[in-house]
């Protein structure tokens, strides 16, 4: 049989975990419920679809960690999961009752306990019934906790967001190369996913997003049976992974020709993308790259263009999302977020629906010890048309 291929050698789980444990400690809490599926990989490697079902991960200040999740899941858990016991429990069963057996089995029916309350797949009915069942616990409200942790990447996390870029890149390059006049946009996302996943992405977090000019605003909308025109401006959005890392990238192409004005658009994307890269170095703030990438766009006459941000940290995703958890860390005005290196980054420089001529650029973007490094570096970002 196969040895499962775990994508964290235990070395690096011991360190996540210690790094949970002096956090715990930090803040005084006894132990932490996590219900995040991208911190319960972070500090496992459990890496499956079972956890569209609530999974939670009981991690003590001191002890053994206790996953409880379907019983269904038992294989895969014994298969991918070597730090951690297991309780299944069945579909007629309440999993609020199988996480009081895990605290009680980590120890953690007294004192202090935190809970990951902002999550996706944590139901107040859940967590209320946690709390219903362990009467004498202090509760917290620990969400971030993980995810604090999960900003900076290791080398080998570094590794792994490098080669989700290089599908990303041939995902894009291969959209790119279908997008013609006639094109059903059914044909750009098959090709697409075709090149990005023979480049080794796995399933990405969401997308790819694939939209005509009609459309072009709608940020969170993709391919649908539109068949591209001369003349539309089509949006190209996705993502690739590699051991669930993200890569996300796009690029704006216009079919058959371009409008006036698209290479002056074309390369206030590209200096907008050049500002924002040269603020994301270590010691700054991500406000510091909102304001640079609109400072750029002040000078073109749009100094009321804002957005909500310019781009945003990216990790482990999980579906519904590639943003890394249930929350969005952004390069947004005014925030203070220090930026360190090994924070990988989808950086916008977006200029659509404004008083100049579309144009959209994205990229991965790691900050290391020299700066920001553009990964997704294959595709052109000048004008594109097909």
């Amino acid at each position: 049989m196969t040895m499962y291929d775990h994508p964290f050698p235990p070395e690096e789980l011991d360190a996540r975990v210690a790094a949970v444990r002096s956090r715990l400690a930090a803040d005084d809490l006894d132990g932490i419920i996590i219900s995040v599926p991208e911190n319960i990989y972070y500090l496992t490697g459990l890496d499956h679809w079972g956890f569209f079902a609530c999974h939670l991960l009981v991690v003590p200040r001191d002890g053994e960690l206790v996953l409880t999740c379907r019983a269904m899941e038992g294989i895969t858990v014994g298969n991918q999961v070597g730090n951690a016991a297991f309780l299944g429990h069945s579909d007629t069963e309440d999993i609020a009752d199988y996480a009081v057996r895990a605290m009680t089995r980590a120890g953690l029916r007294g004192g202090r306990v935190g809970m990951e309350m902002q999550s996706l797949f944590l139901t107040p009915r859940v967590a209320d019934a946690i709390r219903e069942k362990a009467p004498g616990v202090d509760w917290r409200d620990a969400s971030g906790l993980v995810d604090e942790l999960r900003l900076v990447k290791s080398p080998l996390e570094m590794d792994y967001t490098r080669r989700a870029a290089k599908a990303a890149d041939a995902g894009t390059i291969a959209a790119i190369e279908a997008t013609r006049d006639g094109a059903s946009d059914y044909e750009v996302a098959a090709e697409c996913h075709r090149a990005m996943i023979l480049a080794g992405s796995e399933y990405p977090g969401f997308g790819p997003f694939i939209r005509p000019t009609s459309r072009l605003g709608e940020e969170h909308t993709t391919w649908r049976g539109d068949r591209f025109r001369d003349g539309d401006a089509v949006m190209l959005e996705l993502g690739a992974a590699y051991r669930k890392y993200q890569a996300p990238m796009g690029r704006l192409v216009y079919v058959g020709h371009a409008p006036e004005g698209a290479e002056a658009s074309a390369r206030l994307a590209i200096d907008g993308m050049e500002a924002i890269c040269a603020a994301i170095r270590p010691g700054a703030r991500a406000g510091e790259a909102y304001r640079a990438w609109h400072e750029v766009a002040a000078a073109a006459g749009l100094a009321d263009y804002h957005r909500h941000h310019c781009g945003y940290i990216v990790s482990i995703g999980f579906p519904p999302s590639w943003t890394g958890g249930s929350k969005v860390v952004g390069l947004a005005p005014g925030s203070e977020l220090e930026l360190e290196v090994g924070m990988t980054f989808h950086a916008h420089s977006w200029f659509t629906n404004t008083d100049v001529v579309d144009y959209f650029i994205s990229n991965t973007v790691l900050l290391g010890e020299d700066g920001a490094e553009v990964l997704t570096c294959e595709t052109p970002q000048t004008l594109i048309v097909r």
